[in-house]
Protein backbone atom coordinates (compact mmCIF):
# COMPACT_ATOMS: atom_id res chain seq x y z
CA UNK A 1 0.00 0.00 0.00
CA UNK A 2 2.86 2.39 0.87
CA UNK A 3 4.50 1.69 -2.49
CA UNK A 4 1.25 2.53 -4.30
CA UNK A 5 1.02 5.82 -2.38
CA UNK A 6 4.61 6.77 -3.36
CA UNK A 7 3.81 5.91 -7.00
CA UNK A 8 0.71 8.12 -6.97
CA UNK A 9 2.68 11.01 -5.44
CA UNK A 10 5.45 10.69 -8.06
CA UNK A 11 2.96 10.46 -10.94
CA UNK A 12 1.06 13.50 -9.66
CA UNK A 13 4.33 15.43 -9.41
CA UNK A 14 5.33 14.50 -12.95
CA UNK A 15 1.95 15.47 -14.36
CA UNK A 16 2.04 18.81 -12.54
CA UNK A 17 5.55 19.50 -13.83
CA UNK A 18 4.46 18.68 -17.38
CA UNK A 19 1.54 21.10 -17.26
CA UNK A 20 3.33 23.96 -15.50
CA UNK A 21 4.12 26.93 -17.67
CA UNK A 22 7.73 27.74 -18.41
CA UNK A 23 8.93 31.30 -17.88
CA UNK A 24 9.40 33.41 -21.00
CA UNK A 25 12.41 35.72 -21.17
CA UNK A 26 11.98 39.24 -22.56
CA UNK A 27 15.09 41.25 -23.40
CA UNK A 28 14.99 45.05 -23.02
CA UNK A 29 14.70 46.93 -26.31
CA UNK A 30 17.07 49.78 -25.49
CA UNK A 31 15.98 51.89 -28.46
CA UNK A 32 12.45 52.02 -27.02
CA UNK A 33 13.34 52.28 -23.33
CA UNK A 34 14.37 54.98 -20.87
CA UNK A 35 16.12 54.87 -17.51
CA UNK A 36 15.70 58.35 -16.06
CA UNK A 37 16.07 60.23 -12.79
CA UNK A 38 15.37 63.61 -11.24
CA UNK A 39 16.85 65.31 -8.19
CA UNK A 40 16.41 68.62 -6.39
CA UNK A 41 18.87 71.38 -7.33
CA UNK A 42 19.44 74.49 -5.21
CA UNK A 43 16.19 73.70 -3.34
CA UNK A 44 14.17 75.56 -6.01
CA UNK A 45 14.15 73.22 -9.01
CA UNK A 46 14.87 69.72 -10.23
CA UNK A 47 17.47 68.42 -12.65
CA UNK A 48 16.43 65.57 -14.92
CA UNK A 49 18.81 63.04 -16.36
CA UNK A 50 19.03 59.64 -17.93
CA UNK A 51 21.41 56.81 -18.66
CA UNK A 52 22.00 56.06 -22.32
CA UNK A 53 23.68 52.64 -22.01
CA UNK A 54 21.87 49.83 -20.25
CA UNK A 55 20.49 46.36 -20.79
CA UNK A 56 18.55 43.69 -19.05
CA UNK A 57 15.81 41.13 -19.16
CA UNK A 58 12.63 40.12 -17.38
CA UNK A 59 10.95 36.75 -17.02
CA UNK A 60 7.21 36.22 -17.15
CA UNK A 61 5.12 33.16 -16.41
CA UNK A 62 2.01 33.87 -18.43
CA UNK A 63 1.43 37.57 -17.74
CA UNK A 64 3.04 37.47 -14.30
CA UNK A 65 6.47 38.98 -13.72
CA UNK A 66 8.71 36.52 -11.86
CA UNK A 67 12.24 37.92 -12.27
CA UNK A 68 14.23 40.88 -13.60
CA UNK A 69 17.80 42.00 -13.96
CA UNK A 70 19.41 45.11 -15.38
CA UNK A 71 22.84 46.67 -15.78
CA UNK A 72 23.44 50.39 -16.38
CA UNK A 73 26.75 51.87 -17.52
CA UNK A 74 27.33 54.73 -15.06
CA UNK A 75 29.51 56.65 -17.54
CA UNK A 76 26.47 57.04 -19.82
CA UNK A 77 24.82 59.54 -17.44
CA UNK A 78 23.28 62.38 -19.48
CA UNK A 79 21.66 65.51 -18.04
CA UNK A 80 22.01 67.57 -21.22
CA UNK A 81 24.95 69.52 -19.76
CA UNK A 82 28.42 68.08 -20.46
CA UNK A 83 30.11 69.95 -17.59
CA UNK A 84 27.57 68.62 -15.07
CA UNK A 85 27.78 65.12 -16.60
CA UNK A 86 31.58 65.13 -16.20
CA UNK A 87 31.12 66.15 -12.55
CA UNK A 88 28.64 63.30 -12.03
CA UNK A 89 31.16 60.83 -13.50
CA UNK A 90 34.00 61.88 -11.18
CA UNK A 91 34.76 60.84 -7.57
CA UNK A 92 32.29 63.36 -6.09
CA UNK A 93 29.41 61.26 -7.43
CA UNK A 94 29.40 58.03 -9.48
CA UNK A 95 33.20 57.53 -9.64
CA UNK A 96 32.75 55.62 -12.90
CA UNK A 97 36.37 54.47 -13.06
CA UNK A 98 35.97 52.57 -9.78
CA UNK A 99 32.24 51.72 -10.08
CA UNK A 100 31.44 51.39 -13.80
CA UNK A 101 28.04 49.70 -13.45
CA UNK A 102 24.78 50.11 -11.59
CA UNK A 103 22.86 46.84 -11.27
CA UNK A 104 19.53 45.41 -10.19
CA UNK A 105 18.90 41.69 -9.64
CA UNK A 106 15.47 40.60 -8.45
CA UNK A 107 14.93 38.25 -5.54
CA UNK A 108 11.14 38.01 -5.47
CA UNK A 109 7.89 39.62 -6.61
CA UNK A 110 5.05 40.47 -4.24
CA UNK A 111 2.15 42.90 -4.02
CA UNK A 112 2.87 44.62 -7.34
CA UNK A 113 6.54 45.21 -6.45
CA UNK A 114 9.69 43.58 -7.69
CA UNK A 115 12.14 43.30 -4.83
CA UNK A 116 15.82 42.85 -5.38
CA UNK A 117 19.38 43.95 -4.83
CA UNK A 118 20.24 47.38 -6.25
CA UNK A 119 23.96 48.11 -6.42
CA UNK A 120 25.21 51.68 -6.89
CA UNK A 121 28.64 53.10 -6.08
CA UNK A 122 29.73 49.75 -4.60
CA UNK A 123 26.83 49.60 -2.13
CA UNK A 124 24.09 46.96 -2.41
CA UNK A 125 20.70 47.46 -0.77
CA UNK A 126 17.40 45.69 -1.17
CA UNK A 127 14.81 47.89 -2.91
CA UNK A 128 11.17 47.40 -3.84
CA UNK A 129 10.12 48.76 -7.23
CA UNK A 130 6.39 49.16 -7.83
CA UNK A 131 5.78 48.22 -11.46
CA UNK A 132 3.15 47.81 -14.14
CA UNK A 133 3.22 45.65 -17.25
CA UNK A 134 1.26 46.17 -20.45
CA UNK A 135 0.88 43.50 -23.08
CA UNK A 136 1.99 41.18 -24.37
CA UNK A 137 1.28 42.27 -27.93
CA UNK A 138 2.54 41.26 -31.37
CA UNK A 139 4.43 44.03 -33.12
CA UNK A 140 4.19 44.60 -36.92
CA UNK A 141 7.25 42.37 -37.42
CA UNK A 142 5.73 39.38 -35.60
CA UNK A 143 7.65 39.69 -32.35
CA UNK A 144 6.00 39.56 -28.92
CA UNK A 145 6.56 42.66 -26.76
CA UNK A 146 5.63 43.94 -23.35
CA UNK A 147 5.81 47.39 -21.78
CA UNK A 148 7.18 47.87 -18.29
CA UNK A 149 7.04 50.92 -16.03
CA UNK A 150 8.65 51.20 -12.63
CA UNK A 151 9.24 54.15 -10.32
CA UNK A 152 10.96 54.53 -6.99
CA UNK A 153 12.63 57.10 -4.78
CA UNK A 154 16.05 56.36 -3.34
CA UNK A 155 18.33 58.19 -0.94
CA UNK A 156 21.64 58.90 -2.68
CA UNK A 157 23.33 59.06 0.75
CA UNK A 158 22.40 55.40 1.33
CA UNK A 159 24.83 54.63 -1.50
CA UNK A 160 27.68 56.84 -0.33
CA UNK A 161 26.88 59.72 -2.71
CA UNK A 162 27.25 62.53 -0.19
CA UNK A 163 28.87 65.43 -2.08
CA UNK A 164 27.07 68.72 -1.43
CA UNK A 165 27.49 72.41 -0.72
CA UNK A 166 25.48 74.41 1.82
CA UNK A 167 23.66 77.41 0.39
CA UNK A 168 23.99 80.86 1.93
CA UNK A 169 20.22 81.14 2.42
CA UNK A 170 19.96 77.61 3.83
CA UNK A 171 19.50 74.26 2.19
CA UNK A 172 21.95 72.40 -0.01
CA UNK A 173 22.96 72.35 -3.65
CA UNK A 174 21.84 68.76 -4.36
CA UNK A 175 18.89 67.02 -2.72
CA UNK A 176 19.13 63.60 -1.12
CA UNK A 177 16.09 61.93 -2.71
CA UNK A 178 16.48 60.69 -6.27
CA UNK A 179 13.36 59.79 -8.24
CA UNK A 180 13.99 56.87 -10.59
CA UNK A 181 11.73 56.25 -13.61
CA UNK A 182 11.97 53.26 -15.92
CA UNK A 183 9.84 53.06 -19.03
CA UNK A 184 10.76 50.11 -21.19
CA UNK A 185 9.77 47.79 -23.97
CA UNK A 186 11.02 44.23 -23.94
CA UNK A 187 11.00 41.62 -26.71
CA UNK A 188 10.38 37.92 -26.15
CA UNK A 189 13.45 35.86 -26.96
Amino acid sequence: MKLLHIGVVLLTGLLAAGTSRAADTYKLDVSHSTVAFSISHLVISEVDGRFNEFGGAVKLEGNTLVAAEATIQAKSVDTGNSKRDDHLRNTDFFDVEKFPTITFVSKRVEDGKIIGDFTLHGVTKEVALPYTIKGPIKDPWGKTRIGIKAEATLSRKDYGLTWNKVLEAGGVTVGDEVKIRISAEAVKE
